[in-house]
């Protein structure tokens, strides 16, 4: 058994031993918990002492990052060489907000020079329209920003927009990502044409849902001005060739490399909508957030390195504890898509049981993430969490400093996510209900059938992450930490973070279908798929 086996074998007895103990009781017997357990890097404050794990249990999950790679793992990634093995690429969106003059390179090629350019013009570009010196075909400035895209393509920056955007916008921000006609519908409802902007984000600019709904766009434009319509269309694209025959001004094309994966991608040109929206030193300041925390993860050690803690401790529930899925909850109506973003980053990067050596993993990988904003998922899945069947781990994320609104509904906002952190922990023991109801007034025999669904188990894990203001920098710290998060657990667990065939399958099974449904002849199928398609071509 090599020492990462064995390291491996020492966290399952790790997260076996853990079962037997309650979280609340480690802060008796490890008077410096917190000091080692809580770190702060980027602005944002990292509290992991409510996790199950011990301080020696901590050591073992060190000891698993150090056998496994992960310090040799990261200079890989950041000197540009090749991680993405199946499709022979970097992963390299980390030059892509790394600080002006900095030199980082693709499997040897300079890339910094080219981003640094493609910032300059972004900026510019974004500047000209909200200043309003680029106009439409009718002479009118831009009022309105359509982005159209889908996955990585969408999740970042409609995240980045929701979590940033003015209450009252100069230029307001639309998506469609949903091949569901409906959503481009609601995108363009009430908007003018003359006063829109259409921003299609596509790699290969031959997305399904994206070209489809890039259509739809392209023909309302067209339908109210005309082929003066066209210069309505910009286009993000790694192939400007296709983007400038769909229509889109060579001008107005802005392009990204391969080394870009779509889910690490909204700190591209992939993030230009957001910078209109937003202004270019708003997008400036996303990005240097997020490098200030590409920062600490390349220079911190192990045991001080918050996407490292993070990664570990998911790993210590998932792997060492059995617990398959994970709650994120945002404390902050500004951070409701977060869960969303983070279900494309990690279960899409990680959702994999094939190892880089083509063979089955040997742990189980990606956990289920899901979440909303809090206070509102109290009256929803938190029943669940606390007395549910299941020990449900969840993130809980909470901004001291509201940026608008009444700060009495913002100290509220975060008595309730404190109080959450600590109710799932500690929980509510039955003697403590009884006796609470025979003050009451209730009967034993009431009180025997309503105590125990009073009883809250507590020993409910939870990771808790402050954050001092919701601003450009924060957000950005934010999104990286959980970049570099994922790519720690993927590299533990020995799989490739940064390919996704899981989404192929289902994309060319639909071509086929779809042709079916057009008229086209009838392929060979399950019983029930035959049937389905039979029942949709029989429709008037």
């Amino acid at each position: 058994m090599t020492g990462f086996e064995t390291a491996w074998a020492r966290l399952t007895a790790a997260g076996a031993a853990a079962q037997g103990r309650r979280i609340a009781e480690l802060f008796t017997s490890e008077p410096d918990r917190l000091s080692r357990l809580c770190v702060s890097a980027a602005g944002l404050d990292l509290d992991l002492s409510k996790q199950p794990w011990s301080l020696d249990d901590l050591k073992v999950c060190l000891d698993l990052a150090r056998l496994g790679g992960v310090e040799a793992a990261r200079e890989r990634q950041f000197a540009g060489a090749v991680v993405n093995a199946s499709e022979g690429r970097a992963a390299l969106h980390m030059a892509l907000r790394a600080p002006r003059g900095s030199d980082f390179r693709a499997q040897g090629e300079p890339v910094s020079a080219e981003i640094d350019a493609m910032r300059d013009r972004l900026a510019a570009f974004a500047n000209a329209v909200r200043s309003g010196v680029l106009r439409g075909a009718t002479g009118r400035p831009f009022r309105c920003v359509v982005h159209i895209g889908i996955g990585g393509s969408d999740f970042g920056p409609r995240l980045v927009w929701e979590a940033l955007r003015p209450v009252a916008p100069a230029i307001d921000l639309r998506f469609a990502a949903n091949v569901d006609p409906a959503e481009i519908a609601l995108a363009l409802a009430g908007l003018d044409p003359a006063e829109t902007l259409v921003v299609v984000v596509s790699k290969t600019f031959t997305t399904q849902e994206t070209m489809t709904n890039a259509a739809a766009a392209r023909a309302w434009l067209r339908g109210a001005l005309g082929q003066g319509g066209d210069a309505h269309l910009v286009a993000v694209s790694a192939a400007p060739d296709a983007a400038q025959a769909f229509g889109v001004p060579g001008a107005q094309v802005f392009g990204f490399r391969d080394w870009v994966g779509g889910r690490y991608s909204v700190w591209s040109a992939v993030g230009l909508s957001c910078a209109i929206g937003l202004g270019g030193e708003a997008f400036e300041a996303l990005l240097a957030g997020a490098a200030a925390m590409d920062d600490h993860f390349r220079s911190a050690p192990l045991a001080g390195s918050a996407p490292v803690l993070l990664a570990l401790a998911h790993m210590f529930n998932r792997n060492g504890m059995g617990r398959p899925v994970r709650a994120v909850t945002p404390y902050a109506q500004r951070l409701r898509l977060l869960a969303n973003f983070l279900q494309q980053l990690e279960m899409e990067s990680n959702g994999k049981r094939v190892g880089l050596d083509g063979q089955p993993v040997a742990h189980a990988t990606a956990a289920t993430v899901f979440g909303d904003a809090g206070t509102n998922v109290q009256h929803a899945f938190f029943q669940l969490m606390h007395q549910g069947t299941d020990i449900i781990p969840v993130d809980i994320i909470a901004v001291r400093h509201a940026r608008e609104g009444d700060p009495v509904a913002q100290t509220i906002l975060l008595a309730n996510a404190v109080a959450q952190a600590e109710a799932l922990m500690v929980g509510r023991a039955e003697r403590e209900v009884r006796a609470e109801l025979a003050t009451k007034g209730l009967t034993p025999a009431d009180i025997d059938v309503q105590a125990p669904q009073r009883t809250f188990p507590g020993d409910r894990p939870s990771a808790f992450i402050l954050i001092d203001q919701l601003t450009p920098e924060r957000l950005g710290a934010l999104l990286a930490l959980y970049e570099h998060k994922t790519f720690v657990e993927g590299v533990l667990w020995g799989i490739n973070s940064f390919d996704q065939w899981g989404v192929e399958l289902g994309k060319s099974l639909a071509a086929r279908v779809l042709g079916e449904l057009q008229g086209g002849p009838a392929g060979a199928h399950d019983p029930s798929t035959a049937r389905l398609i039979d029942q949709l071509k029989a429709q008037p």
